[in-house]
């Protein structure tokens, strides 16, 4: 990974979003050959969801939502990760980051005195797995990171505690983290004049709702009969707790979103049909099969409101992670929306004379992920080696065609002059 993310500063792919002032954790900037080549990325996906299909219209959603939309949807109430905070270091994780204290991992009280050897504080460091001598020499290790910042010293006497599994250790020093606590990941803003709760509003979390919300516009004017889809590529924001691994995961990204709205009967049916229909468009794009991994998502692993899950994984360098998410939504939003709403979010069958709540499946996918995924897959180091014998190592992306960022090359002939 690092080599990419060296790579990619230095051809013009990324950068860090307001790096001359330090960075902004979480952002980052596409530069001239990573802007086209997700360019490429979006219009093909485009081309393949909607244009080459006549049964999916697209639709252009706001970034501000309306918080009754996201109180429907249970994003005000539920959209939360719980988090972890470093009692010392003051590093904040969230809690699935953080592994919990086994009985295993030794832990050791240090006394920190000044140049008086009058005592100036404790902290408490992990040693690992370890033990004994071992254990003592890594804990040693750790107290450049939690020594108080008047203690010039420590006390050669340690105190091997009890192992308490219900606490966790921080990542980043060992020492014991702060109970978990619910954090929010939507940005809030206000909208008006004013900023009361009256003016509230949220920067969408996801581009799914907007397209709940305007089911019935997009119904009534593209006269479209089930099953039919709405797509969308657009922007969401969440205020990630420990943004992680580039541009994996970050707290302003893009999604491609398709909401297939169908009978009930059929939901299985298509769920299996969109996860074959999401395999080939990433083969289509050049990430092979065999580094592709289906996950069928366990029944309490799943979104509450979902009856099926698969989710598409590739074989990042730092492990298999989701690229794409292929749900079973339910009737659970249009139905939460049409309650909060008072309006009628159904649709009426011309021929059997039924009306009923469409249900829905959900192929969403990260474009900035894929992006990574493409980076990733692209990436090759050859020796070549010139006329006179000399060998070089050189670093190339092997991107496919459709979504290459140059397509080309064309070179003015050179005379030899040794010839």
């Amino acid at each position: 990974m690092e080599k990419i993310v060296s790579l990619c500063k230095r051809r013009g792919f990324i950068f860090q979003a307001s790096e001359i002032y330090g960075g902004l954790n979480g952002v980052w900037d596409y530069g001239p050959l990573g802007v086209e080549l997700k360019r490429n990325l979006k219009d093909y996906w485009w081309r393949v969801m909607v244009r080459e299909r006549d049964d999916v219209v697209g639709l252009d959603g706001a970034i501000l939502t309306h918080p009754a939309a996201l109180k429907a949807s249970g994003h005000v109430d539920t959209f939360s990760d719980p988090m972890l905070q470093c009692d010392i270091c003051k590093r904040r994780f969230r809690a699935d980051q953080v592994p919990p204290i086994t009985p295993a991992v030794s832990r050791f009280a240090i006394n920190f005195v000044d140049e008086k050897e009058d005592s100036v504080g404790t902290a408490f460091v992990s040693a690992g797995g370890a033990s004994g001598e071992d254990a003592k020499r890594k804990a040693k290790i750790q107290t450049g990171l939690v020594r108080p910042p008047t203690a010039t010293n420590y006390q050669s006497s340690w105190m091997e505690t009890e192992t308490d599994v219900s606490r966790t250790s921080c990542p980043e020093c060992g020492a014991e983290m702060s109970d978990p606590r619910q954090f929010n990941l939507m940005f809030r803003t206000h909208m008006g004049a004013t900023e009361d709760e009256s003016s509230i509003a949220y920067l969408r979390p996801e581009t799914a709702q907007s397209i709940f919300v305007q089911f019935k516009n997009v119904l009534d004017t593209a006269r479209k009969k089930l099953p039919f889809g709405i797509a969308q590529i657009g922007k969401a924001f969440r205020n990630e707790i420990n943004p992680r691994n580039y541009i994996f995961r970050s707290r302003e990204f893009e999604q491609m979103e398709l909401e297939y709205f169908c009978r009930p009967e059929q939901d299985m049916e298509l769920l299996d049909y969109w996860l074959e229909e999401r395999l080939k468009f990433y083969e289509n794009i050049g990430i092979a099969r065999d580094r592709l991994h289906v996950l069928t998502v366990p029944d309490a692993e799943r979104a509450f409101y979902s009856q099926g899950t698969y989710d598409i994984e590739y074989a990042f360098p730092f492990g298999m992670q989701e690229l794409e998410g292929i749900a079973y939504r339910t009737d659970y939003d249009l139905t939460q929306h049409q309650k909060a709403s008072g309006k009628a979010l159904d649709y009426f069958d011309e021929e059997t004379k039924q009306r009923f709540t469409p249900h829905v499946i959900e192929p969403s996918a990260g474009v900035d992920r894929t992006v990574l995924a493409l980076l990733c897959e692209g990436y090759d180091e050859e020796t070549v080696t010139d006329d006179k014998g000399k060998s070089e190592t050189r670093i190339v992306l092997r991107f496919h065609p459709r979504i290459a960022p140059i397509k080309c090359g064309i070179f003015p002939l050179l005379k030899n002059n040794e010839q």
